[in-house]
């Protein structure tokens, strides 16, 4: 197979360079990244057809393609199944953990915290406190209102942290304190709007609040592929921004970039992904964290390949966190919040305990 003039391989130690001309673009890659790359989607693959085949109503893999491509299967159900109830959940689970995984690369390089997480621009606090103080105060609740209240609780968190951390320029310390404190914060008033609910709507806050894809439907992945489809390709074309930021304020102005623009945007970026997860299935703690870790420490640190094992490791981690959830207390499930942070907490755990050493 021949590469095409527009696309030259270097072979420079450790590096894969690739560059279109006629775009003006080059992407210099870690050599380990087409293999991982290639791996994980073989894996995310197989765990799609895995988790779409399990159910009460089981259903043989071959029949799960034939029923995803539109082609008749030896059952006239399988396609009633597949195509209407249970692809919508599983797709909204992998872009769920692809968008948490984005998000958290970025917050970790902007802070240079490899514990940092979405939570850290007080996402889900805000989304909590606008929905759960919703259910609290309003007379007669509207759940249709509450995806647009946790989006919009959920970017006026982030923007006020950024605002507040803001003192002749942002500084990563400043807004690790400061998304510390207001998180906290929202934990608080969350807290406190619940004691005031009724048994209901307690309910209700506590399923989203924890985190779900139950009920999905296909305007939901629709929504989410719309967002998606904007914010992670400008995610990757900052990716070398976010290398320089990593060398710290001073070095990355000292290069010449426009430190404050790029962080700026950065953190729209990742409060915009992390966001419209909160929107459509409440607030899922830790893939954003976990993701980024994982991909580390496949492909190294450079944002160009990590960034895209990262999307591929989060949308993974859901997928195998959702099919989980449905199995662990089958035919119950576990919201798959609660899933993930049973797989991130130890994860967690284990890096403070590295830390110490």
């Amino acid at each position: 197979m021949s590469i095409p003039e527009s696309v030259k391989e270097f072979p420079r130690p450790g590096w894969v360079v690739l560059r279109a001309r006629r775009l003006t673009l080059s992407v210099r890659l870690d050599r380990r990244v087409p293999a991982v790359v290639l791996t994980l989607a073989l894996v995310l693959l197989a765990a799609l057809v895995l988790s779409v085949s399990y159910g009460e109503y089981k259903i043989a893999p071959l029949d799960v393609l034939r029923a995803v491509a539109g082609m008749e299967t030896s059952d006239p159900n399988h396609l009633l199944v597949v195509r209407g109830f249970r692809l919508p959940r599983i797709l909204l689970a992998l872009m769920i953990g692809a968008a948490l995984a984005a998000s958290g690369a970025i917050i970790q390089g902007i802070t240079r915290n490899d514990l940092a997480d979405p939570g850290l621009l007080g996402i889900n606090s805000g989304a909590g406190v606008l929905v759960v103080g919703y259910l609290t105060f309003a007379a007669r609740p509207n759940p249709a209102l509450f995806p647009w209240l946790a989006l919009v609780g959920a970017l006026a968190a982030a923007g006020v942290i950024y605002a507040l951390a803001w003192k002749r320029g942002s500084s990563s310390l400043r807004l690790i304190l400061i998304g510390v404190g207001l998180a906290s914060l929202g934990g608080a008033l969350i807290s406190y709007f619940l004691t005031k609910l009724t048994l209901f709507n307690a309910q209700q806050a506590y399923v989203w609040l924890t985190g779900s894809v139950y009920g999905s439907t296909w305007s939901e992945v629709r929504l989410m592929l719309l967002w998606l489809g904007v914010l992670l390709p400008l995610t990757f074309l900052l990716a070398r921004q976010l290398n320089v930021l990593n060398l710290g304020d001073d070095l990355a102005t000292s290069l010449g970039t426009r430190l404050e623009l790029h962080r700026l945007v950065l953190i729209g970026l990742s409060a915009g992904l992390a966001a419209i997860t909160v929107t459509v299935a409440g607030a899922i703690g830790f893939a954003g964290f976990v993701s980024p870790h994982i991909a580390r420490r496949l492909v190294g640190p450079s944002h160009e390949g990590l960034l895209l094992c990262t999307v591929l490791v989060g949308g993974l981690l859901l997928v195998v966190a959702d099919l989980a959830s449905r199995w662990v207390i089958a035919p119950n499930e576990l919201p798959i919040g609660v899933t993930t942070a049973i797989i991130g907490a130890p994860y967690f755990a284990y890096l403070l305990y590295k830390r110490g050493r």
